[in-house]
């Protein structure tokens, strides 16, 4: 069931003050010819810990230890040339659209056309709050800053009149390198999921794999808006680092595959690279 003929492999890790620096990273894996690198976002961690961890054990404090993704993503591409660059995910509904859009643009030039946002409403409200964000309508919230961002992006003087983002005309360059700007990718795996990519995202990247039957339902709900799924994205977050497991993954229609790296020095993460570009050759040799 693969929906394009040819894959890309790339890593994520949450680059902290303690591990391989951004700049380190990034040269390493354009040199053993992969094709990405992600970063998460977490501006900080609320000390109340009242938001349980969604992964179900103590917090890693690479969550509260992690960089800001784009001054670190910038940092990427300005030593590099090829690999793609990206967030997963940034926490839209903690940041002004305005000045995201700004961001968003400026590392998409800076990049050369290499940025892909990655998206989501994230998990734990306290952190949001102290941002200002309404927990119970961050989707809502998410949805009109998308959507806020793109007419930034596209329009001379664009304007946006929401329930939670509205301003009047105004002026912002750069614009994206990319025609319309980057590629949007929703990270979330809901029930919900599909109607949001579908309406406003250009890609979907589910963490660790895919439940019974959501591929049917993407393949509806954009047939809903008059999109195919092979024009979509299909990204997998946590890709298996076992190759009979990883071409499964890739039968089932994921063409970006992304693997898993610990926050851990270079002597301990270089060896994983190794392997993750090992496992990445064999599987384009199919």
């Amino acid at each position: 069931m693969a929906f394009r003929e040819t894959q890309e492999f790339g890593v994520t890790m949450f680059p902290t003050d303690y591990s391989m620096q951004p700049v380190e990273l990034a040269i390493a894996i354009e040199e053993r010819g992969l094709d990405s690198l992600f970063f998460p976002e977490h501006t900080h961690i609320p000390t109340s810990r009242k938001t349980p961890f969604p992964g179900g054990i103590d917090l890693p404090e690479m969550y509260w230890h992690t960089h800001d993704p784009f001054v670190a993503l910038s940092a990427a591409a300005a030593v590099t040339n090829r690999i793609k660059l990206g967030t997963g995910i940034c926490l839209v509904i903690e940041r002004d659209p305005i000045t995201l859009a700004k961001e968003v643009a400026s590392l998409d030039m800076i990049s050369n056309g290499r940025f892909i946002l990655g998206i989501g409403a994230g998990w734990n409200r306290e952190e949001m709050e102290n941002h200002g964000a309404d927990y119970a309508n961050r989707w809502a919230q998410l949805r009109e800053k998308v959507l806020a961002m793109k007419a930034i992006w596209t329009q001379e003087a664009a304007e946006f009149h929401g329930e939670w983002v509205n301003f009047e005309p105004l002026w912002s360059y750069p614009k994206p390198v990319q025609a319309g700007g980057p590629p949007i990718w929703i990270g979330a795996n809901s029930r919900w999921v599909f109607d949001r990519v579908a309406e406003y995202a250009d890609g979907w990247m589910p963490i660790g794999g895919l439940g019974s039957g959501n591929m049917d339902r993407m393949k509806s709900a954009l047939e809903a808006k008059g999109r195919h799924i092979k024009d979509l994205d299909l990204a997998l977050f946590g890709a298996p680092n076992d190759i009979d497991k990883l071409r499964t993954q890739i039968e089932r229609g994921f063409d970006h595959l992304i693997f898993n790296l610990p926050s851990e020095t270079a002597d301990k993460t270089l060896p994983r690279l190794d392997k993750y570009a090992q496992l990445a050759e064999l599987a384009r040799q199919g």
